[in-house]
């Protein structure tokens, strides 16, 4: 989030906790990126803030509590709260429960392939409008073919980042087998370790898929615990969705913390998979 827009954004989540009869009186910013999170104390309360222009919060909303009710490993909504999408002062406003930090906080990979595959199997019981991951790719592909964007990534870079997307999406496109929701970007920043095990945050980049798309952003390690995964088919979607990840780093909106630095130590990631993975590696 703009820097200029952090303090309206937390007095909005400290207005809308209280409207709501919780006591809000000092926010803790817990992660700050395109979208704002927030500690709301005394009460306790993680607050998600958005501007109402870049969110998806009310599909967000409806699908985590549809997951929560049929038992998947979900971060709950604020009970005490009316459970809902709240807008005030241009911003969008959600409520969840917070969950203390437990040690260790790194998920151990097995109890991580359970719980996303438990994920997924509540998933698929879900008829929700949803994107396919192809899509997601084409607005990677935008990204990188728009100079204007992306000014700073030099020609060998883009070609690379260009032919990558392309082939591969193309390839798991027409390889992948059956397709189903899937988390979009189930990576360890979007899964919280609590006392009742792994649960999952953030549903705004849902999409449909083959779960090896979803495998591909968690550690390498938990790959081996998911039960029937096309091996092949998640290594070729490893390397996509580090190409993805990695054009994102070189727009020039671009807020992740030290994101240029990422950027170019994963372009460099990219060439060594496809150089390991042979000539066919790029689709």
């Amino acid at each position: 989030m703009q820097a200029s827009e952090l303090p309206r954004a937390v007095a909005a989540a400290l207005s809308t906790a209280s409207s709501l009869g919780l006591t809000a009186d000092d926010a803790i910013v817990l992660h700050d990126s395109n979208k704002l999170t927030l500690r709301l104390l005394p009460c306790d309360v993680l607050a998600r803030v958005a501007p109402v222009a870049r969110q998806v919060a009310r599909f967000e909303v409806e699908l985590a509590r549809r997951l929560a009710a049929s038992g998947c490993p979900v971060a709950a909504l604020e009970p005490r709260a009316e459970p809902g999408v709240h807008e005030r002062d241009g911003f969008v406003v959600t409520l969840w429960t917070y969950y203390a930090p437990v040690t260790p906080r790194e998920v151990p990979p097995a109890d991580y392939a359970d719980a996303l595959e438990r994920l997924h199997a509540g998933m698929r019981g879900l008829d929700v409008p949803a994107p396919r991951f192809t899509d997601r790719v084409g607005q990677a592909r935008h990204l990188v073919a728009d100079r204007d964007r992306t000014p700073a990534l030099a020609d060998a870079d883009r070609e690379l980042l260009g032919d990558t997307l392309r082939g591969l999406g193309r390839m798991i496109g027409e390889r992948s087998g059956a397709e189903q929701l899937l988390h979009g970007e189930p990576h360890p920043g979007n899964v919280l370790a609590t006392k009742d095990g792994p649960l999952f945050i953030d549903f705004e980049t849902c999409c449909r898929g083959p779960v090896e798309f979803d495998l591909a952003h968690a550690p390498e390690e938990v790959g081996a615990h998911y039960p029937g995964v096309d091996q092949d088919l998640l290594r070729a979607c490893r390397i996509l969705v580090l190409a993805m990840i990695t054009a994102w780093r070189w727009d020039r909106d671009d807020q992740f913390p030290d994101g240029r630095r990422l950027g170019i130590k994963w372009l460099g990631r990219i060439r060594a998979a496809l150089e390991r993975n042979g000539p066919d590696a790029r689709g």
